[in-house]
């Protein structure tokens, strides 16, 4: 049964290196307590994003424990994960509210969300059946690093857009403050660094306001610094202590879609490698499950974006827990869950998330997509990726220049490629062309000489 826990010896005590398996558990305080260490690791992450793409990131982290449930559910509870939102989706969600802007943007953006989590349900289902190798040849580790690598480091020209001052200086000090965080402190307080690292920001933005207020922008004072670069409590002042998020349903447009496709790679990428790591943490063979967990992401994915809300992947920071703990139980992330859905139900929550200024938010930004670029780079090291090779150096060159510009190519009407959907289009199709190429030519019948 998915819910039938054993107790884990006599649920009190856990000797140093003990592991606790996801099919145990120990009393339920203390699972409790897990589960709420689960909350704070993923809570950064699955807040910022939101934020990042514009949705609403009361629905997000309420979402993110809907979707956990529903993904342990699918994999039988064979592969503890906490599902929290996806940065995979950034890039293709700023170029649309780039090219759309109106009052149905959300909407369209959750409804291109959502097909990529149908597609990524169908993936999954076609590896239960076929077999993960099928993935392997259609997006061997070249083609899925630099994937990873471009939607990353496409995002550039995103954090280079700050025209004020007072923005420049707080996404700088952010950014500082991060570093130190992340690396100065060992265990947990780094691995929640980045969330650390953007409450410091908003404190000294806070006190910034206080201190100096509304500032002249211009030497003439003709133009002051508008409210929403500063930190504002007027929403969370209105807001109730206790009530449903702003939920909406989604819209379909094919460029949308288009431009988000991409990120299904990098998901599929991100799943295998996470289910992996947990069976090899558990020292137990997962490979059967691999299938049904990108499934169940994708599904978890369709789910949340129905009603506004953004799309998930396995979370590595949860991982990062359980291998410091030694606890897999699955029962620590059913509570994980509803603590997060309990969160979604505090509107004061989400307009405090929401309140935070954008320099703070370029900041911690800077370091995120660094590190989602950098990741592409840590799969080509692991998987020995040989870059003297023309077949793989070409396309994969020439894809990430073409989103890093971003180069956008009309192709009719107000339809266009750009950025990462652009690259990866050229990096996926380029390298396959490329190698059937080599392959022809090494299979040709030379002429013999004289």
């Amino acid at each position: 049964m998915v819910l039938g826990w054993t107790k884990h010896g006599d649920g009190k005590h856990l000797a140093p290196g003990e592991v606790v398996r996801p099919d145990e558990r120990l009393t339920w305080p203390r699972m409790v307590g897990f589960g709420a260490q689960h909350v704070i690791a993923m809570f950064g992450a699955t807040f910022v994003f939101p934020l990042v793409m514009g949705l609403d990131p009361n629905v997000a982290i309420m979402m993110s424990g809907v979707a956990t449930i529903l993904f342990l559910l699918i994999v039988k509870g064979k592969v503890p994960s906490y599902l929290g939102t996806s940065a995979s989706f950034v890039g293709g969600v700023l170029a649309i509210r780039a090219g759309i802007d109106n009052a149905g943007t959300d909407a369209i953006v959750t409804g291109a969300i959502l097909v990529v989590g149908l597609v990524l349900a169908l993936v999954g289902v076609a590896i239960h059946f076929l077999g993960v190798q099928i993935i392997n040849r259609i997006f061997p580790p070249v083609v899925t690093g630099a994937v990873v690598m471009l939607i990353g480091f496409g995002l550039a020209y995103v954090v280079a857009d700050f025209y004020w001052p007072q923005d420049q200086w707080m996404a700088l000090i952010t950014m500082l403050i991060t570093f130190v965080m992340v690396v100065a402190f060992r265990g947990f307080v780094g691995r929640i660094g980045i969330l650390l690292g953007l409450v410091a920001g908003f404190v000294l933005s806070w006190g910034w306001d206080k201190a100096i207020g509304m500032v002249p922008a211009y030497s003439d004072g003709t133009l002051k610094i508008p409210a929403h670069f500063r930190v504002d409590f007027t929403a969370v002042e209105k807001a109730d202590w206790i009530g449903l998020p702003n939920f909406h349903l989604p819209d379909f447009k094919t460029s949308a879609v288009l431009l988000v496709l991409p990120a299904a790679i990098a998901l599929i990428a991100e799943n295998i490698g996470h289910v992996k790591a947990v069976g090899e943490m558990t020292q137990t063979d997962v490979d059967p499950y691999v299938g049904r967990a990108i499934a169940a992401d994708g599904v978890a994915t369709v789910v949340t974006s129905a009603v506004g809300g953004s799309p998930t992947t396995t979370y590595a920071e949860n991982i990062g827990v359980m291998a410091a703990t030694k606890v897999y139980s699955t029962a620590a992330y059913y509570i994980a869950g509803i603590i997060a859905i309990l969160f979604g139900l505090c509107p004061k929550f989400g307009a405090l998330v929401a309140a935070t200024p954008s320099g703070v938010l370029g900041g911690v930004t800077v370091i995120l997509y660094g590190m989602i670029g950098l990741l592409g780079a840590k799969i080509w090291i692991e998987n020995r990726v040989d870059f003297a090779d023309p077949v793989n150096m070409v396309p994969i060159g020439a894809g990430i220049i073409l989103a890093i510009g971003p180069v956008k190519h009309l192709i009719s009407g107000d339809f266009r490629l750009e950025g990462i959907a652009f690259g990866t289009i050229v990096v996926v199709g380029g390298y396959h062309l490329l190698r059937w190429i080599a392959g022809t030519r090494s299979t040709e019948v030379k002429e013999p000489i004289g």
